[in-house]
């Protein structure tokens, strides 16, 4: 069998990880991969965005699947091009790709079906956005409606923050343009969970919390970035909002695209807010997170390929997924400057250390070969990750590994997990008595 993953990062590489572990040995193929992927696949050198160059290999190679992995491709229509030539794509069309590929679209679909959110207004010129920031007062948060790579939201505390976030969205242009526009959106306090679910364009079958970390640096400051690590699962996310979480938002925003005649097959992926209200949508994405999927994954059982196949052709259950009762950390490594410029190129020592540790994982995210030496090339350079039986073991294992990894200009938040890991241990505290 012969499965083609697009894309070359942190995702990707775990999802090729995976894959590569499945019962059927397939071969595969990443376009255009990373140093990680080079030890398991066959990287092409053809970028994720390139569709003509995609289009192209994939005709005159013909995989028998096509797993796609960064939202860019997806909103572009690769999935549509290669369903055209008769080929088999895990990843929605771009009609439902809309759903991160505008927020506002989002949030027009979330309001017809009556699905948690949070208070939001679209805007295209500053001095209508600013006049509403005003009104409405900090905090208060300013989105990018387009792609940004995860980083195109900024949370302001206050007024000046947030006009500050729309001059930079928007320039100070008091003529509308639709190529141009922002989402001012209400605050809402709470812990932020990933929820992902596998879709068949019918069914669909909700996969393990986890908790991504937006923000730079460590107690929850500094802009956000795509993500500076994650854990699975997620205790906030406790039985009794599972109901919920299915119910009034995929099963409600699912049955909303169809009535739009969009048939979603995929992944689609909830950001929510855990509210004293209960949960609330801040956002959709249509692929796997990163870096969540590098923290889901090592927990997952069963064989990858029967459930991706299932979701195109349209025969997902709920039998086909299983959970280890393991804990799973990742840990994001980025280059000095990320999320602004950064470096590249620079020399990466440690990364077999690390991989010698028992249920450590290295994911590359943003790494390449330079004299056939593993060198930094990205943002976010690695995910490193580990499983364990619980959270604090995970997490004691994780930092281990990290330790070994070097480079100049390293950077990487030493708190990834630390408030889970305090709700926790109150409990277990409450539970059993000292």
């Amino acid at each position: 069998m012969k499965i083609l993953v697009i894309g070359g990062g942190g995702r990707e590489h775990a999802l090729t990880w995976k894959l590569s572990r499945d019962s059927r040995r397939p071969d595969l193929f990443c376009a255009p991969g990373n140093a990680g992927t080079a030890a398991i696949a066959t990287n092409l050198n053809i970028n994720a965005e390139d569709l003509d160059a995609l289009v192209k290999w994939t005709n005159k190679h013909l995989p028998d699947l096509t797993v796609v992995g960064p939202e860019a491709p997806l909103c572009a229509g690769i999935t549509d091009r290669l369903q055209s030539g008769g080929h088999r794509v895990f990843g929605p069309t771009a009609a439902a790709a809309r759903l991160e590929g505008s927020k506002s679209f989002a949030k027009e679909v979330m309001r017809s079906a009556r699905v948690p959110t949070a208070w939001a207004e679209r805007f295209t010129r500053f001095d209508a956005a600013q006049a509403c920031v005003r009104e409405r007062g900090a905090p208060i948060v300013i989105k990018a409606d387009g792609l940004t790579a995860g980083k195109g939201v900024a949370v302001c505390s206050t007024v000046e923050e947030a006009e500050t976030a729309l001059e930079a969205m928007l320039g100070r242009q008091t003529v509308g343009s639709l190529e141009t526009s922002v989402l001012v959106e209400e605050y809402l306090e709470g812990e932020e969970v990933s929820i992902l679910g596998l879709v068949d364009g019918d069914h669909f079958v909700l996969l393990s919390s986890s908790q991504d970390h937006k923000r730079a640096f460590e107690g929850d400051r500094g802009p956000n970035t795509g993500g500076m690590g994650a854990y699975s699962p997620a205790p906030v996310v406790s039985d009794d909002l599972w109901p919920c979480i299915q119910d009034e938002v995929f099963a409600r925003t699912i049955g909303e695209l169809k009535k739009r005649d969009i048939v979603f097959k995929g992944v689609l992926y909830a950001g929510l807010m855990i509210t004293e209200d209960g949960p609330r949508v801040l956002e959709f994405n249509v692929r796997f997170g990163d870096p969540e999927t590098q923290c889901i994954l090592p927990r997952l059982q069963v064989d990858m390929i029967p459930v991706l196949e299932a979701c195109v052709d349209g025969t997902l259950s709920d039998d086909m997924v299983d959970w280890a009762d393991t804990a799973c950390v990742c840990v994001v490594m980025a280059a000095r400057g990320y999320p602004g410029n950064y470096t590249k190129a620079e020399l990466i020592t440690g990364i077999e250390q690390a991989e010698n540790i028992d249920e450590v994982l290295v994911f590359h995210a943003g790494t390449s070969f330079k004299d056939g030496k593993v060198v930094t090339a990205g943002g976010r350079v690695l995910g490193v990750t580990a499983v364990g039986p619980n959270l604090a073991v995970a997490l004691d294992t994780v930092y281990e590994a990290v330790g070994h990894i070097q480079w100049e200009g390293r950077q990487f938040r030493r708190d990834i997990g630390v408030k889970a890991l305090a709700a926790v241990q109150s409990v277990q505290e409450r539970v059993v008595p000292k």
